[in-house]
């Protein structure tokens, strides 16, 4: 805190958590500890970079007055995150019942012979700050299991390379049973088809012979040849399913 004969002001620097293309403001609070009406003036170095609000004023007597800096948003950053820029806060005793609309700019002019106490405050960056992290605490059941938190807010490595392990093998030992069971059905189905047909064909083939041997003129001995020899194979296929 500056303490002056006029103005207390608080803080001594402008403290701004830097973060791009986005505005940012800071405070200054002014406490006139007099039994006078105090007209002030805020000036910077830079003024289109900031919004002063308000940048002039009148504190009364035993009060206070709180002044908004906004820095303009800013499109790159500052090498190494220093800044030069300044502000002055000029105070002089005013008249009493003074309000802002009294307050001219030949006021704060020294050479005309006035009192003026100044203040110089300069600017610096800061690390904004970083929202905690969340952390899910307990479990719910039917969920994963979860790793256990330190008292410390850490996970403990071991366990939760432990729970991850669990949880794969769970769900692969899963995925394979259900390939197995679909597998299966599969041949069982095949293979009850294979055997309805060679049934099938068993008995086409038992009335071919019957009818041949009722037909004198009989049945072709490549046909009843080309009826065997498919039997054959599928009785083969069936055997290796």
């Amino acid at each position: 805190m500056s303490t002056g004969q006029l103005l207390s002001i608080e803080p001594q620097e402008l403290q701004f958590p830097f973060e791009l293309r986005k505005q940012i403001s800071c405070s200054l609070n002014l406490s006139n500890k007099t039994d006078n009406y105090v007209a002030f003036k805020v000036k910077t170095t830079n003024p289109k970079k900031y919004c002063v609000r308000p940048n002039t004023g009148v504190v009364l007597p035993r009060s206070t007055c709180n002044v908004v800096v906004t820095m303009q948003a800013q499109k790159e950053a500052p090498t190494d995150m220093q800044c030069k820029d300044k502000f002055l806060l000029q105070s002089v005793v005013a008249s009493p019942g003074a309000t802002p609309k009294d307050i001219m700019a030949e006021m704060f002019n020294k050479e005309s012979g006035h009192n003026v106490e100044e203040c110089k405050l300069r600017v610096v960056y800061v690390a904004p700050p970083r929202p905690p992290s969340p952390v899910r605490e307990g479990s719910e059941e039917g969920s994963s299991p979860r790793a256990s938190v330190s008292d410390n807010g850490s996970f403990n490595a071991a366990e939760l390379t432990s729970v991850s392990r669990a949880h794969v093998e769970r769900h692969e030992t899963q995925d394979n049973s259900y390939d197995a069971r679909t597998l299966i059905s599969k041949l069982t189905e095949e293979k009850n088809s294979a055997i309805q047909q060679n049934s099938k064909l068993q008995q086409e083939l038992e009335l071919l012979r019957r009818e041949a041997k009722r037909n004198q003129s009989g049945i072709p001995f490549i046909y009843v040849f080309l009826v065997g020899l498919i039997g054959i194979i599928l009785g083969y296929l069936l055997k290796r399913t």
